[in-house]
């Protein structure tokens, strides 16, 4: 049988809207321990936000814990649905060179798969599940 993505993400993913600051973006993400976000703008899926866009977009280019969300956020995603073979998420973060992909039912996103959710579920015995599954440092 065909393993699907809802199989490997991680469902109801934190959503953040894009006006917000991105200060909000990064305490949800430590909050969460999560290394991206939805970005909604009235009440729509219109982005994804990663911790990796916040330091490199962010951070990196002198802006603010004011600069919002929209600017430093991915707005052209790439989704995936639950339904689709975990194959197929696998070649759409390999074609579009992404390590997250939002999953997307219709309008709504319910979960996000990651290269990490991949690894855990294909490969458990990868450096890549054991760093995925490994509580975080603090």
């Amino acid at each position: 049988m065909v393993q699907t993505v809802a199989e490997v993400m991680t469902p109801a993913p934190t959503a953040v809207d894009a006006s917000d600051p991105i200060q909000v973006a990064a305490r949800a993400m430590a909050e969460e321990n999560v290394g991206a976000l939805v970005v909604k703008s009235h009440s729509k899926t219109v982005g994804i936000v990663t911790d990796r866009d916040l330091v490199v977009r962010g951070l990196a280019k002198g802006l603010g814990g004011d600069a919002t969300i929209r600017e430093v956020a991915s707005e052209d995603i790439i989704t995936v649905a639950p339904s689709d073979p975990v194959e197929t998420a696998v070649e759409v973060m390999r074609a579009a060179a992404v390590r997250r992909v939002p999953v997307m039912d219709g309008d709504v996103a319910v979960g996000i798969v990651s290269i990490g959710d991949l690894a855990v579920e294909r490969d458990p015995s990868s450096a890549l599940a054991d760093i995925s599954e490994a509580e975080p440092n603090r």
